[in-house]
């Protein structure tokens, strides 16, 4: 009888093959949307060059090992926390502009704008899959105690960059470490003596923010809450009324998309005005040039890649890339969501982008870096099938 061993290919190909696709699609979407006479610049070639960029990063980043990736989490989250601090005190210069009503980039000459809070989602998802797995390798015996100060020490990690990012302010951005958090300890093995009051605290705070908002706007108004912020519910709940100003957007958007149809009016053919179409709103451009079809394929798209990340996070047999799993879908997951639902009216808008379609340098590195992260999983885990063979 002999044993023979047989490594599994380090490279998931079918991760590789659903990036590639989506590389297609943004190029196409972006090229697109700057046929028209809203814009002079090459953004499609711009993104080229991110790509390019992202893949190095990809690469880089693929070659850490999980032992490799805990040593530095607490450098990257260190280095994270530094540059958002830095833009928290810094005054507003070329360096470190006021634009779109945020100070949250970085301006570096021969490279363009930085968004650090783009990167400090993924650091983040590293320390707090760090936090999980030693808690857990250091609390064999679970109690409710030990619980509480898991939920302790991961909220006191997320709440640091959150304060910053609102500082500048970037609503959206907070929201999507608010999705990462929520996703992560939903899987950290906490007691459900702990979770079911927690989601139920959170998800009554929330909707009580959203009927006062919607029924007693003055209260909020009266506790601190800005008026542009009041005003983009009202648009979002009736777009129409406030189609000069705040509504616009998504006016423009829901006329795009419902005139795309099922097969769209053809690649630069876009007629219908819209703000940001390249970045903030490509699922709009792509709903009006290529219509039903064109973003069910999209959706798709990002459905294979979240399937794709999930069977990863559980053929892995260490928690610790698990865990990274989970942060990175909710984080991809929350962005889908929220930026295709700001466009149909299904949520309110804010400014974040479609990963790896939209155009924007530092949210495709930050994207590029998450799946580095994840196709180092497989790229690093030995896992054998031994087979026997009777002479």
């Amino acid at each position: 009888m002999t044993s023979q061993k047989k490594q599994i290919p380090k490279l998931d190909y079918g991760i590789v093959l659903t990036l590639m696709l989506m590389a297609l699609v943004s190029l196409i979407a972006i090229y697109s949307a700057q046929a028209s006479d809203q814009y002079l610049a090459n953004f499609a070639l711009q993104q080229v060059m991110w790509y390019v960029i992202g893949t190095i990063v990809l690469i880089v980043v693929m070659q850490f090992d999980s032992d490799q990736l805990k040593k530095i989490s607490w450098y990257l989250y260190g280095f994270g926390l530094l540059l958002l601090l830095g833009l928290a005190v810094a005054p507003i210069t070329d360096f470190t502009p006021y634009r779109n009503g945020a100070q949250s980039w970085y301006v570096i000459p021969g490279l363009g704008q930085i968004q650090p809070s783009e990167f400090m989602k993924i650091f983040t998802i590293i320390l707090i899959a760090k936090l999980i797995a030693s808690h857990h390798l250091k609390f064999a015996d679970k109690t409710v105690q030990s619980d509480l100060w898991l939920l302790a020490k991961i909220s006191f990690f997320i709440i640091l960059p959150v304060a910053l990012i609102m500082e500048q302010p970037d609503l959206g951005t907070s929201l999507v470490f608010l999705s990462i958090y929520l996703g992560m300890i939903f899987v950290s093995g906490i007691t459900w003596k702990i979770l079911l009051p927690f989601f139920s605290t959170i998800f009554l705070v929330g909707g009580t923010v959203l009927y006062l908002a919607i029924q007693h706007a003055d209260l909020l108004a009266k506790v601190g809450v800005d008026q542009y912020q009041l005003a983009r519910i009202y648009s979002w709940l009736d777009p129409y009324s406030y189609s000069s100003n705040e509504g616009f957007q998504l006016v423009q958007s829901l006329l795009a998309i419902g005139s795309g149809q099922t097969l769209g009016k053809g690649i630069g053919n876009g007629e219908v005005y819209i703000p940001e179409r390249h970045s903030d709103y490509i699922f709009s451009t792509i709903g009006e040039e290529f219509g039903f079809i064109g973003g069910s394929i999209v959706i798709s798209l990002f459905f294979l890649l979240i399937y794709q990340i999930t069977k990863t996070g559980l053929d892995t047999k260490n928690p610790f890339y698990s865990y990274i799993c989970v942060g990175v879908i909710a984080m991809i997951a929350f962005h889908v969501f929220q930026n295709i639902g700001m466009t149909i009216q299904v949520v309110p808008i804010t400014g974040i982008p479609l990963p790896f379609i939209s155009y924007g340098g530092s949210s495709l590195l930050g994207n590029m870096m998450a799946m580095g992260v994840i196709l180092s999983i497989r790229y690093h885990y030995k896992k054998y099938m031994f087979a026997s063979d009777n002479e």
